[in-house]
């Protein structure tokens, strides 16, 4: 065996060369594995926002909510931001700061990341096919050191909240929140240092009433909101002959969409309606094992989206945290949504041509069966996109003008 081998070995060695031999080498072997395991790379603890920045953060005294002296217009607004890429949150933020923009303000893009540092060349081509010019995304910088002096400040993610809790500048500190981002991550370090950034005294704006009312209650956050607007020029109703499709924002990659549990209604649906074709956009879906037939989009442009949703029926739109804009986005195209009955949805949107339903896969596939049989679907979808004929976001923009105007005391 090989310790008996080892140990004949060292019997050798102390009878040749004495046991101070055996001594040396054996130390010497110690010091080799000491060397070999101080050698290796030792993992380090990383999230979104940078360790130390965090620390800082909670090592400093919980400051007193400001009281804004009168500001002139016009405004100075800086924005510290993750990288912004194609969709999402960061497209509704740039809707703001156009608007901002339009009407006189000044407003700075600051980037922030602790991991992913792709230049401002590269983010602006990005950005160019999905994102309105604006002068702030034309001077966006990475951010290195304070912040140029303004009126405000916004933090837009959880990460960035520590930055703008650090900054030492005196501007107002406001927080763009957009969805309940502890719900991001399994309860643990992550989910409570997101969490944490409702305490930080930062006067949040948030998309929609579920959030405020969330903040404000469980956190003591002063809040206010602006509702979900619709972009008629985008989405419109263009078709009212019977449709024959079924619409599922499929999104594997993004958890709070629920994608298994919508492709689990879509097949009990599909066994009850097959003669439905079920359209699948978001994400493309090629891998993974859906049992019935379906048509795969993938990803598509803003532009090509009202036409898709001109095809279809119904809509199953799965929102697990703040809800989606898909539903007026839907109803605007006179497709009927079907969304998961929850706080984070009626509370947003109570428009009664969404159909809610229990979040469960039988539950929701009732409910689009429940769209698809009405008799007067035609009629009942051309009433639905007039329900939202008078949203828009220059309302919601203007709403959000005014909180900020109130809370700098303008």
């Amino acid at each position: 065996m090989k310790v008996d081998r080892k140990i004949r070995s060292g019997v050798g060695l102390v009878k040749r060369e004495g046991v101070l031999a055996l001594t040396i080498l054996a130390l010497q072997k110690l010091e080799k594995r000491r060397q070999k395991s101080s050698s290796r790379k030792k993992l380090k603890i990383k999230f979104l926002a940078d360790y130390n920045t965090i620390l800082k953060a909670n090592r400093t005294s919980k400051p007193d909510k400001l009281t804004t002296k009168k500001t002139r217009l016009p405004l100075t607004v800086n924005w510290v931001m993750s990288p912004p890429r194609s969709g999402g949150g960061h497209q509704n933020i740039f809707r703001f700061i156009k608007y901002l923009e339009d009407i006189g303000h000044i407003c700075r893009v600051y980037l922030y990341s602790s991991s992913d540092f792709p230049t401002i060349k590269e983010l602006q081509e990005g950005m160019s096919a999905h994102y309105p010019p604006t002068h702030a995304a034309e001077n966006m910088q990475w951010l290195d050191g304070d912040m140029a002096p303004a009126d405000a400040v916004f933090a837009t993610g959880w990460e960035t909240a520590y930055v703008v809790f650090n900054d030492p500048d005196q501007a107002r500190k406001f927080y763009f929140v957009q969805d309940f981002e502890p719900y991001f991550y399994p309860l643990g370090s992550e989910y409570v240092l997101a969490e944490n950034t409702y305490r930080m005294n930062m006067y949040g704006i948030t998309a929609g009433g579920w959030l405020d009312q969330k903040l404000s209650s469980e956190y003591g956050m002063q809040c206010s909101h602006y509702d979900f607007g619709a972009d008629q020029e985008l989405y419109s109703y263009q078709n009212s002959q019977h449709r024959k499709e079924i619409f599922f924002y499929a999104r594997p990659v993004t958890v709070r969409r629920g994608f298994e549990l919508g492709i689990m209604a879509l097949q009990l649906f599909h066994e009850q309606r097959p003669d439905y074709t079920i359209t699948l956009a978001g994400w493309d879906v090629e891998e993974y094992g859906i049992p019935f037939p379906y048509k795969n989009l993938k990803t598509l442009k803003l532009e090509e989206l009202s036409e898709v949703y001109n095809q279809c029926a119904a809509g199953l739109v799965v929102s697990l945290t703040n809800m989606s804009l898909l539903p007026l986005e839907l109803l605007s195209a006179g497709v009927i949504p079907v969304v998961n009955d929850a706080p984070n949805n009626t509370q947003v949107s109570n428009n009664k041509y969404i159909k809610f339903a229990q979040a469960s896969p039988a539950a929701l596939a009732q409910a689009l069966v429940e769209v698809v049989d009405k008799k007067d679907l035609p009629s009942y979808a051309k009433k639905a996109s007039l329900s939202v004929g008078n949203l828009s976001w220059a309302k919601s923009c203007q709403r959000f003008e005014d909180i900020l105007k109130e809370q700098l005391n303008v």
